[in-house]
């Protein structure tokens, strides 16, 4: 009869391996899905040597690591599809007024380089009351300049439609399609 401490110890049952029968013995006595208990572990490699990649956090107090100029330059690429597509509504808008005034060319130009200076300027202004407000009073990251771009964009649009309603035969069809 089994001991009374070890109740789970009449269930045990043994079994002798079987020479020949099941997994094939392997070298250094390593049998696949037997672990070898007692036995000392042997490393053969050195640990692996892991770089530590800053986080961001640092000490209060410790200034934020300088980011590269190419890092920079994609963050300002982010959500530019949006000045893009506006900047492309713009001049069209302005070729279709310069075009219809008729005469020199040369006041039209002028009014476009001086729109798209105030656009570049509105972008920058935008870009620095972000930097101003999200960064340093808020502490958050900002990913992109999106919200420059798509200031800059309603401004863009917005120049691009002030130009079509300077343009007679535009807002008469307009006039005509609206009432028909």
């Amino acid at each position: 009869m089994a001991d009374q401490t070890q109740p789970w110890a009449e269930r045990t049952v043994e079994v002798p391996p079987q020479a020949g029968v099941g997994v094939p013995p392997q070298r250094d006595g390593f049998r696949r899905g037997v672990a070898p208990v007692g036995q000392p572990r042997t490393r053969t490699e050195p640990f692996p040597v892991v770089e530590q990649e800053p986080t961001g956090t640092g000490w209060p107090g410790e200034p934020a690591p300088r980011r590269p100029l190419g890092w920079r330059m994609a963050q300002l690429r982010r959500g530019g599809e949006w000045s893009t597509a506006a900047g492309l509504f713009a001049f069209v808008c302005w070729g279709i007024w310069a075009l219809s005034g008729g005469g020199d060319l040369s006041g039209p130009l002028l009014v476009l380089v001086l729109s798209l200076l105030v656009a570049v300027g509105l972008f920058a202004l935008s870009r620095l009351v972000g930097r101003v407000v999200l960064e340093r009073q808020m502490g958050r990251v900002r990913r992109g300049a999106r919200g420059a771009h798509l200031a800059t964009a309603v401004f863009l649009v917005g120049l691009g439609v002030a130009w079509l309603q300077q343009t007679e035969w535009v807002v008469s069809a307009w006039n005509w399609i609206s009432s028909n």
